[in-house]
């Protein structure tokens, strides 16, 4: 017995996602050109709404428009929705294997759609193209770590709609044989539903996971300091709060650098700004290099720079200094210019040191090192 007619599902779902392309549409045209994949999710979208039209009216068309067209729409549509998952997660697509298998299917359903008809043959391949759309997706999300809620959500639903699909396959053989999408069985409108809401549920994740991905993004834009990725001023000044608080409490020592290029503005001056930009973008790559995964770099403004040591003693970070200070100075190959640096140490040494005092003796003694000759290191 039928409970619902299946071409108001086909047509439901068409324009459920073409609702959803128009917001992921919306979405891309206002959100930052470094979230790739948008424009594929709604392209996707765009081609299951035109799909869910064509299935709502397949039986006045003719064979190869309401079916062929219909299946390869909807494939194709799977696929670049997977194809816009690869660029979300800036992972390379290598679309020629997947268009390849899309249409090898097409044309094979084709022949049993026109010159051998088999309704059931064409359901299981599909099936099981559908299945492996389906799940290579699911895997994609998954092997990008499920930290958010959106993308537990689109992994949940695609292994969700992957297990239709494989009940589907199995009740081709075990239940009596169905003719055709409109058949009114309810195994059949079970799966025609579950595909239906899975597509909005799809829909939905994708939007969330952009509007998450933003959020990281702008973030990033408020800690990091944009030409050099160095923490900014502020969450450099929030980091060494949190460990002095945490030496003060555990009687541990930690130890700040204060570092400003020499004769800066010369290099502007002589070479230009973007070569002063290069120095900046080199000496902090440089120094990152050198530094543990659980010390902090960040630009405090122009050409200094400031570098939290945790767990450091006096002694080990002036071997740190000296590292840093003989790597700026190093001749590279690039056209940039070498600029040697002066380096102010500080410690928590005293029992009310605040980040202001640290960075102030650190900053006497990076001047007493511009002072004394500059291209060295002294203690504060």
């Amino acid at each position: 017995m039928s409970f619902i007619d299946s071409r108001t599902v086909f047509l439901l779902t068409g324009m459920m996602g073409g609702l959803m392309a128009l917001i992921l549409l919306s979405i891309r045209r206002s959100y930052p050109s470094s979230i790739k994949g948008l424009s594929e999710w709604s392209y996707s979208l765009v081609l299951l709404f035109l799909a869910g039209l064509l299935s709502a009216v397949r039986l006045q068309l003719p064979a190869v428009v309401g079916i062929g067209l219909t299946n390869i729409m909807i494939w194709s549509a799977l696929y670049l929705g997977y194809y816009g998952s690869q660029r979300f997660f800036c992972i390379k697509p290598k679309p020629l294997p997947w268009v390849s298998l899309v249409f090898g299917v097409w044309l094979a359903s084709m022949w049993f759609t026109v010159v051998d008809p088999n309704y059931v043959v064409r359901l299981r391949m599909s099936n099981m193209l559908m299945l492996l759309l389906f799940g290579v997706h699911a895997h994609l999300i998954y092997q990008n770590r499920l930290n958010s809620s959106a993308k537990v959500m689109a992994f949940s639903v695609l292994l969700l709609i992957s297990g239709i699909q494989i009940m589907r396959f199995v009740t081709t053989f075990t239940m009596p044989p169905v003719i055709s999408n409109m058949d009114t069985s309810l195994p059949q409108q079970i799966f025609i539903l579950g595909f239906a809401f899975s597509i909005l549920l799809i829909s939905i994740s994708m939007i969330l996971m952009a509007t998450d991905k933003l959020r990281t993004e702008l973030e990033l834009l408020a800690t990091r300091d944009s030409l050099t990725n160095a923490l900014t001023r502020r969450s450099m000044n929030d980091s060494i709060e949190q460990e002095l608080q945490r030496c003060k409490r555990n009687q541990r020592q930690m130890a700040l650098l204060v570092m400003d290029l020499d004769h800066f503005k010369a290099v502007n001056d002589s070479h230009g700004h973007q070569a002063g930009d290069q120095v900046l973008m080199r000496f902090v790559n440089n120094v990152n290099k050198l530094l543990r995964q659980v010390d902090q770099l960040g630009r405090f403004g122009g050409e200094e720079f400031v570098a939290l040591l945790p767990e450091t003693s006096l002694q080990d970070a002036q071997l740190v200094a000296e590292r840093i200070r003989a790597i700026a100075g190093a001749k590279f190959g690039d056209s940039a210019p070498a600029c040697t640096v002066s380096i102010g140490i500080a410690i928590n040494s005293q029992p009310n040191d605040t980040v202001d005092t640290l960075l102030a003796r650190a900053d006497a003694a990076m001047y007493r090192a511009k002072a004394n000759g500059r291209n060295r290191v002294e203690i504060g």
